[in-house]
């Protein structure tokens, strides 16, 4: 007869169940410290500086929305051309809007760095393009269209 080793079991104890469960929560808390850092490092929870101001101004953003919209103006999202941002403008009759005057404030969309101005030319028939080049990356263009006595204010976001 041969002798034969029989394997060694280990057992399943309390500690290993102990290591287990706190290995768990280690990972859990490690994980919900690091989501929290990114979450207050990319957004500082500012929507508005003031509530009660911007309650107060509210009435006339709306008025001046309503002012916009009889223009007729559409604006094209804007895109990147050789490195600056580039917007298409038209009128009432979705024909180039001509002769405008366009600025841009640039912002990058978690306050990463300063927000920057952007001015306009006219390249061709209700195209502008930005004199100065816009870094790579996300940023939103909060654009001010002027012609005659006619403004229109629009957003728009750029990757």
């Amino acid at each position: 007869m041969m002798n034969q080793k029989s394997p060694s079991i280990k057992k399943f104890t309390g500690y290993h169940a102990t290591m287990i469960i706190v290995a768990f929560f280690a990972v859990v808390v490690s994980v919900n410290l690091v989501m929290a850092q990114f979450a207050l490092s990319t957004f500082s929870g500012t929507v508005v500086d003031n509530s009660y101001v911007a309650s107060q101004k509210y009435n006339q953003w709306l008025e001046q929305a309503r002012n916009q919209q009889a223009h007729g103006w559409t604006v094209s999202p804007a895109v990147r051309k050789t490195g600056k941002a580039s917007i298409v403008v038209t009128d009432i009759d979705s024909a180039a809007l001509q002769g405008a005057t366009l600025s841009a404030v640039a912002e990058h969309p978690v306050g990463r760095t300063d927000p920057f101005a952007l001015d306009f030319v006219q390249t061709e028939a209700g195209d502008y393009v930005s004199v100065q080049p816009l870094p790579e990356g996300r940023w939103k263009l909060k654009i001010i269209i002027t012609q005659d006595d006619k403004n229109m204010r629009v957003v728009r976001d750029i990757w």
